[in-house]
């Protein structure tokens, strides 16, 4: 138990944006999760949309203050350079000469 009424406060405070804080967390962890899956798995179908949705719940999160601006920068980054390191090895379809 916590000593004096403002460390008492400060808990109920902590406690409370824990739980507000969990669901964004969560879907922060599963869509970059899913993005990184499709990525390493070389589906270039898929891997654009799942790499937007992480990016922008990355951006979401960070404006929230859930996770700090620079850890979602970085985040991003690092997903990114996965991102267009697949796209540097699939081969491009042929262009039509016009």
């Amino acid at each position: 138990m916590t000593k004096g009424t403002s460390a008492a406060k400060a808990l109920r405070q902590s406690e409370k944006a824990r739980e507000r804080n969990k669901s964004v967390i969560s879907a922060v962890k599963s869509r970059t999760a899913k993005a990184e899956k499709l990525i390493k798995a070389r589906d270039a179908a898929e891997a654009p949309a799942a790499v937007k949705d992480a990016t922008s719940t990355l951006d979401r999160a960070a404006k929230k203050r859930v996770i700090h601006p620079n850890a979602a920068a970085r985040r991003k980054s690092r997903l990114a350079k996965k991102f267009n390191n697949l796209k540097a090895a699939t081969p491009k379809a042929k262009r039509s000469a016009k």
